[in-house]
């Protein structure tokens, strides 16, 4: 059984308890006004694992295994077993961590905001991918076909105007800088990687 396959099944099964159990699902979201008072800095962790509702935990998860099999599998051609599975699983946690670190400093003192979900994980899966295959095709909204540097960049710009301009209940800056950190963290991992992006923004240009 695969990495990401495991944390699904981890990420569903915790969504699915805190579903039915609204103590459980506040004690495990991300609220910086109570990591700040209280020191329950755990949560900036657990928080990747709980959603808002069943659409919220099938996309994100639909995602991440879409994608994170395919960063696993680069993770284990490099790194090999166990390495490879180790990296990748750390790789996550920390995109988790590092999405949610920005919103605590910022929300600290603000008691009514709260945000839960795999995204900030998901969308550093997603940049880990983009920097081993910047054109190859991703769907904007699942429907619209663009070159995966392309979506990036649409995506950093959305994410970076909806932190500033929307009031969705959405946390826009953990995606922002999930993204971010899972770029740095591949990076800092295997640092040839950004080399590689450069010669395929080059040479597989343009589209075949």
């Amino acid at each position: 059984m695969s990495a990401t396959l495991i944390l699904v099944i981890i990420t569903c099964i915790i969504s699915f308890l805190c579903f039915n159990d609204k103590r459980l699902f506040d004690s495990l979201k991300h609220h910086p006004a109570t990591e700040y008072n209280k020191g329950q800095y755990y949560r900036w962790l657990t928080s990747g694992f709980v959603h808002g509702d069943y659409m919220h935990l099938f996309v994100n998860m639909f995602v991440l295994y879409q994608f994170g099999g395919l960063v696993e599998s680069y993770l284990l051609y490099h790194f090999g077993t166990p390495g490879g599975l180790i990296l990748y699983i750390i790789t996550y946690l920390l995109i988790i961590i590092m999405g949610d670190v920005p919103t605590y400093f910022k929300h600290k003192e603000n008691f009514y905001f709260a945000s839960v979900g795999a995204s900030g994980g998901v969308s550093g899966i997603i940049f880990t991918y983009i920097l081993l295959f910047p054109w190859h095709n991703l769907y904007l909204f699942a429907i619209v076909p663009l070159p995966a540097i392309i979506f990036g960049v649409l995506y950093l710009w959305y994410s970076t105007w909806a932190s500033r301009n929307q009031n969705d209940m959405i946390d826009h800056e953990a995606h922002f800088y999930g993204a971010v950190a899972g770029i740095l963290i591949a990076i800092i991992s295997r640092p040839e990687i950004f080399s590689e992006f450069l010669v395929k923004l080059v040479q597989e240009f343009p589209l075949k």
